[in-house]
């Protein structure tokens, strides 16, 4: 069994309105290994901020990860505990 991290994904993204029902429905498929989520939208320049707190082996994470990046306009970055 592969050994599960604790983790933060951060987001950004550009013109939210554009992508975020994908996003959404991502982020939804992987209910399971998301404990919390933060947005904040910042309107004046049109990007949203999100914060997606994860529990979860290093392939779901990635495999959230490698979706969400892979939405135009959305930028990805993970950080994740050693054990």
């Amino acid at each position: 069994m592969e050994e599960k991290r604790v983790g933060v994904i951060g987001i950004v993204i550009e013109d939210p309105q554009k992508v975020q029902e994908k996003l959404n429905s991502y982020i939804s498929q992987a209910g399971d290994i998301v404990i919390g989520r933060l947005g904040v939208p910042y309107r004046t320049r049109n990007v949203a901020v999100l914060a997606i707190l994860v529990d979860g082996t290093n392939d779901a994470i990635n495999t959230l990860t490698g979706q969400l990046g892979s939405i135009p306009g959305v930028k990805v970055r993970a950080a994740l505990t050693k054990a």
